[in-house]
């Protein structure tokens, strides 16, 4: 596919998709989620880490209601289905492990696209705003599964029925996101935190990711039984190896990614 919303780089293990309409606040399109979907798979297959951010001073916006796409009698419902859901499962059910670079505002679809990588890291000056009652809509895009687990049942209430915005400091407060970092700091911050996860032991971050993420459907018999079974995968693994061995030998473990 050939990107026209988007751009997208794949260097030393790393891919970064950066959303690509600055003068449209990066807004959603229909191509974009295509866009947005497809670059996911391939940092999959491509990339040990993936990061997703914004050109210009937004992350997204959300929904671009200009888009010609949605003229018309909008179906908001064909939408989701057809559209966002594929690219939010491309995001959530990524193998590798994804980091949201919030270099801006990100409201509503485009907030909830933030919350569905692994780690959220904004910028001080963004934002994070569930617009869409001020529109007579409710949050969508994950927005209330997301914000529950990640917040409590308490604020999440709050962000959805009053639309009011949430900063990163906020955010990063009430365990919406990972952490927010100074605006002359943040780029530098991000690429070394994705570096950290592009040249880890890949495997077992897919574990850990799997282990936690599925343990709000398990009892604690289960997640132990989960455990030990991932564990044993990693265990057979050459980073698992080569951790042990840089360990004993006090050294940086250089792991291959298998």
């Amino acid at each position: 596919m050939q990107y026209e919303t988007i751009t997208f780089e794949i260097s030393d293990d790393l891919a970064v998709l950066t959303l690509n309409r600055p003068d449209k606040m990066n807004a959603l399109t229909t191509r974009m989620r295509a866009e947005i979907t497809h670059a996911m798979k391939e940092g999959a297959k491509n990339a040990r880490a993936i990061v997703l951010t914004g050109a210009g001073g937004a992350f997204c916006t959300g929904q671009d209601l200009g888009d010609a796409s949605s003229a018309g009698e909008i179906d908001l419902e064909r939408s989701l289905r057809d559209e966002y859901e594929p690219m939010l499962e491309a995001v959530y059910d990524c193998p590798v492990p994804t980091i949201a670079a919030v270099n801006g505002p990100a409201a509503g679809a485009g907030a909830n696209l933030a919350l569905c990588a692994d780690v959220v890291i904004a910028t001080e000056s963004a934002y994070f705003l569930q617009a869409f009652a001020r529109i007579g809509l409710m949050p969508d895009a994950g927005g209330t599964w997301f914000m529950p687990r990640q917040m409590g049942l308490a604020k999440a209430m709050g962000a959805a029925l009053f639309a009011d915005k949430i900063s990163a400091r906020q955010a990063d407060d009430w365990g919406l996101i990972w952490e927010a970092v100074a605006d002359d700091e943040f780029e530098a911050h991000w690429r070394k935190r994705a570096m950290y996860l592009a040249k880890g032991p890949t495997a077992g971050f897919a574990a850990i990711k799997k282990a936690i993420r599925g343990s709000f459907d398990r009892t604690l018999p289960e997640q132990l039984e989960t455990e030990a079974h991932l564990q044993g995968e990693c265990g057979r693994t050459r980073d698992f190896t080569e951790g042990v061995v840089a360990f004993l030998e006090k050294r940086p473990a250089k792991f291959e990614g298998r």
